[in-house]
């Protein structure tokens, strides 16, 4: 499991800088999610081989009792909830404030593991720039520029030291062999993740184990079906408890984020009594980002008259469209319907995203596509597409190669995806194709 940053602070302390350092990039967003807008960003960062997952978070007003402060400040306790680590960034320009004490005071009952981070202190000396904030009693300050990057590569690596010193040091002697195909159930809360665990394992409740290291509690349940193994990763885990936590949303990003990464496939579960929402639009798009297989299980189908089913179809079709490739069951959890079917088009999925496509093969699909379509002239110049082969699997991935290809419009690229899915039963799996000009690697003759 990737390490877990939150960066926490008052306002314009330099938080949202430090991320676009961190995750390189000025826009950086892995899901924002409705609730989440006001300021609770994720996106994954790496320091050499070592990656991390990172929080934004918004101005902190522990103790706001309401209004848009409150809702802030509930996002940013769901962030230190979250977190292995949790990056406390002061402003080295303004000094010690009574705000920051107040911060300090909420993450010391948190129980997390805090770093107190001085920002903005470019030219300016340690012991000066420092001496004030040892009031706060949380050790030796950390001393950076997120603007001129001073630091952050010490910083960001001491933060990873930390968040894996946690870890069991036999976490990887106690993973299973081999869990057989890892399943992901993700959606929002209360859409019957569990119940379907429930229905799949043949058990009035989830029975489960905690593996070693999955710190955001996600639970992996082992079952067998039909003589297949399988490993089930429900998003909707126990929580941590804690009064600082109490109010805090059951719907835990990062637990899904993970899982996703994790995962084989992915079922994406939907609620058809419930308007498809922006919020499992954004879960779906990060999904399809990260070329996990899929497979869309509209839940509480049950129950629902002819005209509500069309609505819901209807629904999904306009707000969902970036999903054609995913095959959509229609289930019933509790009740069981439809489950067996869902559990094929698993299995088609994940034979789908792990598919050996020879390069012969593709390149005979690839000069049927031309055949029927040739790409348009850019300039003089008609782009010149010679052999394909298979450039990597989960997702798989169709290298191109060829003369002039830079010229590929968008729209043919899609036409010629469609037509390998087509060709070879993609179904349940991103695809992707990239383009590659320059002479062929696998002809040994020599110019």
């Amino acid at each position: 499991m990737k390490p877990v940053i939150a960066l926490v602070g008052r306002p314009n302390v330099g938080k949202s800088t430090l991320f676009n350092r961190l995750t390189r990039s000025r826009d950086a967003l892995v899901a924002d999610l409705p609730g989440l807008t006001r300021d609770r960003h994720y996106g994954e960062g790496r320091i050499g081989e070592r990656p991390f997952l990172v929080i934004d978070t918004g101005g902190f007003e522990p103790v706001a009792k309401e209004g848009i402060m409150h809702e802030m400040a509930l996002q940013t306790k769901q962030a230190v909830a979250e977190a292995d680590i949790v990056v406390f960034i002061v402003d080295g320009r303004q000094g010690l404030t009574p705000h920051d004490k107040t911060i300090t005071d909420f993450l010391r009952k948190s129980g997390r593991q805090v770093m107190l981070v001085i920002n903005k202190s470019e030219g300016m000396k340690y012991t000066s720039v420092t001496a004030e904030f040892y009031e706060l009693g949380m050790g030796d300050p950390y001393v950076i520029s997120a603007a001129h990057g001073d630091g952050v590569t010490d910083l960001v690596n001491e933060a990873l030291d930390m968040a894996f010193a946690q870890r069991p040091a036999d976490e990887e002697e106690l993973e299973p062999a081999d869990r057989g195909v890892k399943i992901a159930l993700v959606g929002r809360p209360n859409v019957g993740k569990s119940t379907l665990i429930n229905t799949l394992v043949g058990e009035q409740r989830v029975i489960a184990f905690d593996m070693p290291g999955t710190t955001r509690d996600s639970i992996e349940v082992p079952f067998e079906r039909d003589g297949k193994q399988y490993t089930l990763i429900d998003t909707a885990g126990i929580r941590r408890r804690g009064k600082v936590f109490e109010a805090i949303e059951k719907f835990s990003v990062v637990k899904t984020l993970q899982s996703v990464t994790e995962a084989n496939v992915v079922v994406l579960m939907l609620d058809a009594q419930q308007d498809i929402s922006e919020q499992d639009a954004h879960i779906a798009g990060f999904i399809l980002e990260s070329g996990r297989a899929l497979v869309v299980a509209v839940n509480k189908w049950d129950g629902l008259t002819s005209d509500q089913r069309d609505q819901v179809k209807n629904d999904i079709d306009r707000k969902l469209d970036f999903l054609g490739f995913a095959d959509m069951k229609f289930i019933s959890a509790l009740k069981g319907s439809g489950v067996s079917q869902l559990m094929k088009s698993v299995d088609a999925a994940y034979a789908a995203a792990t598919a050996n496509l020879s390069t012969p093969r593709l390149t005979r699909a690839l000069q049927e596509a031309i055949e029927k379509q040739e790409p348009k002239r850019k300039g003089g110049t008609r782009p010149k597409m010679r052999y394909a082969h298979q450039g990597g699997q989960n997702p798989p991935v169709i290298v191109i190669h060829g003369n002039a290809l830079d010229g590929v419009t968008e729209p043919y690229k899609r036409y010629l995806e469609k037509h390998f899915r087509d060709t070879f039963s993609l179904i349940g799996t991103p695809l992707r194709i990239e383009l590659r000009s320059g002479k062929n690697p696998f002809d040994k003759r020599e110019g």
